[in-house]
């Protein structure tokens, strides 16, 4: 059931997320579900560490298909987004409902640039170098750690994006703050795993 109740941003509450029973829960409902993804993503890079180099003598290696520019920049776009997902939490907090629509907008149009970037590394890679899922072991974990992942960011796009659309015409209320709060939260957490992924798949790749 969702709280009516009129707001200025003088009694807005300093933590509108955590300000009811309701909000609470979901917090700590996150956290509880933060912690079976953390598991999951830790054996999915546990797998790929164990198969980066296996598979047959003509495979395609790392160090040979990654391109770091590509990588880099879509990086850039991922971790500005989560500064921006920043931004609009702290206009969540001062009741500021428009900058935070904003602010969630540029931080959806960041990720889906960080998304395209990805689909054209992986179209790139199966055509000019056909590495692909069977290719070989290292395919097929590298396809499912990177791409498990982008399928979190497109989640992740499309929670975003329905919260800001289910409650445009609503604007702020305690019942939908913890919502924005949780979604930026989740937002942080694919940003960190993407910093993993970077360091473990790309960079330590490069290098062999």
């Amino acid at each position: 059931m969702e709280i009516e109740q009129n707001f200025t941003a003088k009694t807005w509450p300093e933590s509108p997320e955590r300000a009811t029973l309701e909000g609470r829960n979901k917090f700590l409902g996150f956290w509880l579900f933060l912690g079976g993804e953390t598991v999951l993503f830790a054996s999915l890079f546990a797998t790929y560490l164990a198969l980066k180099d296996k598979g047959p003598a003509s495979m395609v290696h790392a160090k040979d298909l990654f391109e770091l520019p590509l990588t880099f920049l879509a990086t850039v776009f991922l971790l500005t987004s989560s500064i921006t997902s920043v931004y609009a939490i702290y206009h969540m907090k001062n009741f500021a409902f428009k900058k935070m629509q904003a602010w969630f907008l540029i931080t959806v149009l960041l990720g889906a640039c960080f998304l395209g970037l990805e689909v054209y590394e992986f179209h790139h890679y199966v055509t000019e170098y056909h590495h692909t899922f069977t290719s070989s072991a290292f395919g097929s974990a590298f396809y499912t750690l990177v791409g498990f992942h982008g399928g979190h960011v497109a989640f992740g796009l499309l929670w975003i994006t329905t919260l800001m659309v289910r409650n445009a015409k609503r604007g702020l209320n305690l019942y939908n703050a913890p919502k924005f709060y949780v979604a930026s939260l989740y937002w942080h957490f694919i940003d960190v795993v993407w910093v993993f992924i970077f360091t473990v798949v790309y960079l330590m790749g490069m290098v062999g």
